[in-house]
């Protein structure tokens, strides 16, 4: 019994090991699959916020990435497909996407606070600054 659990063990080990899929002739690489599924990933969360915008201006989000890549669908799914069959450097990808966005949201909320600033230096600039007038004069002292 015991040496059956230590060769289902090995063989379970070993299996893991397997790609499930082979690699599709038309593989996108993965420095680029990244930045696909960033973009998706955006465009997604998008569609999310404001349906009626994307709507107004037709655009649907998966064929505006297509189209920006030079990728089809099927050649899109494949790829997708062959890379979550490698559960590990799927994970790497996803945690590269996250690590991108959470570093161009760190840009924007600066952009943000920068442009805050200068509009409120801008305000109070242009605002008339009323000054009183001292009661007290260079000769009085106290």
């Amino acid at each position: 019994m015991k040496n059956l659990f230590v060769l289902l063990l090995v063989i379970l080990l070993t299996s893991c090991g397997e790609k499930l899929l082979d690699k599709p002739e038309n593989l996108i690489p993965k420095d680029k699959m990244i930045i696909i599924l960033k973009d998706m990933t955006i465009l997604n969360s998008a569609r999310n916020l404001s349906v009626t915008a994307l709507h107004e201006n037709k655009i649907d989000p998966t064929t505006f990435v297509f189209s920006k890549y030079g990728i089809d669908s099927l050649q899109f799914v494949a790829s997708d497909r062959y890379y979550a069959s490698l559960p590990k450097e799927y994970e790497a990808m996803y945690k590269e996407i996250e690590k991108q966005l959470d570093e161009e949201k760190e840009q924007m909320s600066e952009s943000k606070r920068i442009k805050d600033s200068l509009e409120l230096k801008n305000k109070l600039m242009k605002s008339p600054i009323k000054r009183r007038k001292s009661t007290k004069t260079k000769d009085s002292l106290p």
